[in-house]
């Protein structure tokens, strides 16, 4: 695969989807000021997000979608339009500087046949995520956590990763069917077993405010939802990389278990975690095997 050299900012394109997300566009506006090309997808938020967009960042291309198409299908809505031999995919919940965006860039110079590349992602209290690991279709990861150096992983989490565009050209980029959760489980798979090469640079740090991203006007709405496709995603992710006799047997598990404790959570002043467990059942109840 030939190498495309890196010249700074010019050569990335910075790709953020948005839902319900105008809270996080002046910070991210701030962020990305110096940053020549920027998509923005929105998915048809209610809340002023494409407006939003286009005040905080009046040099993004905004892509306003009609209807929630989901995390992975407008990242690829959006990657289909980039010149750029590079693209950062960032969440609109995620804090990242030019310098650590230029880093980035400088260790995809470094290590040419990486396909991806991620910073160490920090919680808002700036204590360390671990925010990438080992396949865990293989073998569960072990040890401290906290990687020193550069170094070859399995995963990274899907909130901030620098993409090698060519590296990509055979494999493709998200699997549609994951609407929301486990698209960045089942990429980073992909990779793997292509043995295209995912690389975590620690000294590079991005702060991640996680589940910050979504506000909008209906909050136990938006539960319901993460739940949904929580669960949903979880059984399309066994059933394409195990096996679907797995997926459907998880699948029964699963209802008996939020069957049972629904009720108990019923009994807690917890609103918006019955609707992220009424979510997840109706989830699993409406998924369907056969078209997986």
């Amino acid at each position: 695969m030939a190498e495309t050299s890196v010249h700074d900012l010019d050569d990335v394109t910075i790709i953020v989807v948005t839902y319900n997300s105008a809270h996080c566009l002046a910070e991210l506006g701030r962020s990305l000021a110096e940053c020549p090309h920027i998509v923005i997808a929105d998915n048809g938020s209610d809340d002023g997000c494409a407006a939003a967009a286009r005040r905080h960042l009046p040099n993004a291309q905004v892509i306003e979608l009609q209807r929630n198409l989901g995390f992975g299908t407008a990242n690829n809505r959006a990657l289909k339009q980039i010149k750029t031999p590079f693209a950062l995919l960032l969440n609109p919940d995620c804090e990242i500087t030019p310098a650590a965006i230029r880093a980035l860039m400088q260790t995809a110079q470094t290590y040419p046949e990486a396909a991806l590349i991620a910073p160490q992602l920090l919680h808002a209290d700036k204590s360390p995520d671990i925010n990438y690991r080992w396949p865990h279709l293989l073998w569960d990861s072990k040890g401290p956590g906290i990687q020193e150096g550069p170094a070859c992983v399995g995963f990274v989490c899907g909130a901030a990763m620098l993409f090698r565009i060519q590296a990509f050209d055979d494999i493709g980029f998200f699997d549609e069917r994951f609407f929301l959760y486990y698209e960045d489980d089942d990429l980073c798979v992909r990779l793997f077993n292509a043995k295209r090469a995912m690389i975590i640079d620690p000294a590079i740090t991005a702060v991640h405010r996680s589940r910050g991203s979504v506000k909008g006007k209906s909050p136990l709405k938006s539960e319901f939802i993460r739940g949904y496709h929580h669960a949903q995603s979880k059984l399309i992710f066994t059933a394409k990389h195990i096996r679907l006799e797995q997926a459907i047997a998880q699948r029964k598990k699963l209802i008996i278990q939020t069957c049972l404790a629904l009720p108990l959570r019923i009994l807690l002043p917890a609103p918006r975690l019955i609707a992220r467990m009424y979510g997840r059942l109706r989830g699993v109840i409406d998924w369907k095997p056969h078209e997986n």
